[in-house]
């Protein structure tokens, strides 16, 4: 017999952390780890565009995988002790670093701020990287109040610069100009 996917407990607004202590579903720790979720799944989205090759869809692969663990440590309750949940490494932020710097050192120079847009795989970078830029404020206000991984912002910060570089990235694979801000 399966169990059944939904509960009712959301009818009345509350929502279960892991560890069984109940929180409103506006409940900041709701909405960090809702924008990180939201992350993964555009992230997903993306991977499954036929312009994303093989190196690139593995590296976004191994990011949504770290995603569910930082989603997992802001599901659970700070005061949960039942198992150890995956975390985020220092190694984990300098893989995103080396990304970064590979992809860099071949773009251009960069002069103007950039209009998100060119081509719909780059736009929806773009979405992505904005996506990740709200996950990251959203933890960093849930951060000024609980101990969260020590590496879980430094995480979220590189992963929206990687998604910046590879949206360039993408404009010069896919041939799409980059549209430079000029106020």
């Amino acid at each position: 017999m399966s169990s059944k996917v939904y509960t009712k407990t959301g009818d009345k607004g509350q929502t279960s952390l892991l560890g069984g202590k109940k929180v409103s579903k506006s409940n900041a720790r709701i909405e960090a780890y809702g924008n990180v979720d939201e992350l993964n799944s555009f992230l997903g989205y993306l991977k499954d565009h036929d312009e994303i090759k093989d190196q690139i869809g593995q590296q976004i692969q191994l990011i949504q995988r770290h995603l569910f663990s930082v989603g997992s440590i802001l599901a659970t309750a700070p005061d949960f002790k039942g198992f150890n949940l995956p975390q985020i490494s220092e190694e984990d932020v300098t893989l995103l670093e080396n990304w970064i710097d590979t992809f860099d050192k071949d773009l251009p120079e960069l002069k103007n701020f950039i209009i998100p847009g060119g081509h719909k795989v780059v736009s929806l970078c773009h979405v992505c990287r904005t996506v990740c830029r709200r996950a990251e404020r959203n933890v960093s206000a849930l951060a000024e109040e609980n101990k969260l991984g020590k590496y879980i912002l430094p995480f979220l910060n590189r992963l929206s610069d990687y998604l910046f570089v590879m949206a360039r990235t993408l404009s010069q694979q896919l041939k799409a100009k980059e549209i430079p801000w000029t106020p």
